[in-house]
């Protein structure tokens, strides 16, 4: 019998990595070694995802995500300790993204990373023979799954100013082979952080300026 290759091995002995417990409905079989997910229009779930990762002891890396502070990440539950931060990656992002793939399990990558398909096809086919797990925010041929997040229903907020506490969503997942069946599931945001139960009403606030300064979203 011909010898399995190495990284074979990697990408299939390997445990995907977990998800938040709502996100089992879309991504029943957590964050797999080798696949590559696209998380649209929500920076809290992706933070989410992140953080429930890096609680199993993954290392994660956000490159060309600038507007994700530490302060936000760190609320979400994710590891600071085991996270790589590359906000401007540069006119090389191929390669940083192909160097943090060789290293790290979890490598976001958000939409300051400059890459042609080619580049994706590449970086994928790099992730699939390392057993890395490759996020992006924006979107990404040949992804094994998208999730979609759905323009929801805000609460908190009064007229003009006061916090937004929580966010009413639907998530739409489509994708490619086991995920080629469209499935949906309904989040409120903020997820909990990992290892805490359901968040209490009104909790992990996002802080909206009064109307006559302009609105601006913190975290």
């Amino acid at each position: 019998m011909a010898p399995v290759p190495a990284a074979s091995l990697l990408t299939t002995e390997r445990p995907p990595l977990p998800v938040p417990p709502a996100l089992a409905p879309v991504l029943p079989d957590g964050l797999r070694r080798g696949a590559t997910t696209v998380v649209l229009g929500s920076t809290s779930l992706v933070l989410s995802l992140l953080a429930h990762a890096c609680a199993t002891g993954a290392w994660a890396a956000l490159v060309g995500q600038p507007a994700v502070g530490l302060l936000a990440a760190a609320q979400a539950g994710v590891a600071l300790e085991r996270l790589a931060v590359v906000p401007a990656p540069g006119p090389d992002a191929a390669l940083v993204v192909a160097a943090l793939v060789d290293g790290l399990d979890v490598v976001l990558v958000g939409p300051q990373v400059t890459l042609t398909d080619v580049d994706r096809r590449r970086l994928s086919a790099r992730a699939r023979e390392r057993g890395a797990v490759l996020l992006s925010t924006t979107p990404w041929v040949g992804a094994g799954a998208v999730l979609d997040v759905a323009p929801g229903r805000w609460t908190g907020v009064g007229e003009g100013d006061g916090y937004l506490r929580t966010h009413q969503a639907t998530v739409l997942r489509s994708g490619r082979g086991s995920a080629a069946v469209p499935r949906s599931v309904e989040l409120t945001l903020p997820l909990p952080r990992p290892g805490e139960g359901p968040a209490p009403e009104g909790s992990t606030p996002t802080l909206v300026q009064p109307a006559r300064t302009g609105l601006r979203l913190v975290g």
